[in-house]
């Protein structure tokens, strides 16, 4: 199994959500974050006064999948994240060594 981090735009997550629903994926955590990557923020102007923006809102999904539907999944969060702008976000794909289902002690697969 391996786990997708997928740093998004906000205004994305609705698109994100149903390109997920498409290709199978039943479950996934969506978080509120702050960050930079290359671009270091930028500047904005607020009632003639500009300031800037170091660390810029996004969204952190994260979910677990089977390792034979990383690709496809990885392709529907990239097309569906996509704008075609600095700032589209990233995704990560990290191992899963172990899942337990809490309620019923389930392990692996049958987990998720």
């Amino acid at each position: 199994m391996k786990k997708l981090e997928c740093i998004i735009r906000p205004f994305k997550l609705e698109e994100v959500k149903e390109a997920l629903s498409s290709v199978g994926v039943r479950g996934m955590t969506v978080s509120e974050v702050r960050g930079f990557g290359r671009s270091r923020g930028h500047t904005e102007l607020y009632r003639g006064s500009e300031y800037t923006i170091e660390f810029v809102p996004k969204l952190k999904i994260e979910i677990v999948v089977a390792e034979e539907n990383v690709d496809k999944v990885v392709e529907a969060v990239q097309q569906a994240a996509a704008t075609g702008k600095i700032g589209d976000g990233k995704i990560f794909v990290l191992p899963i060594d172990e899942t337990i289902r809490i309620r019923t002690g389930e392990r692996g697969p049958a987990a998720v």
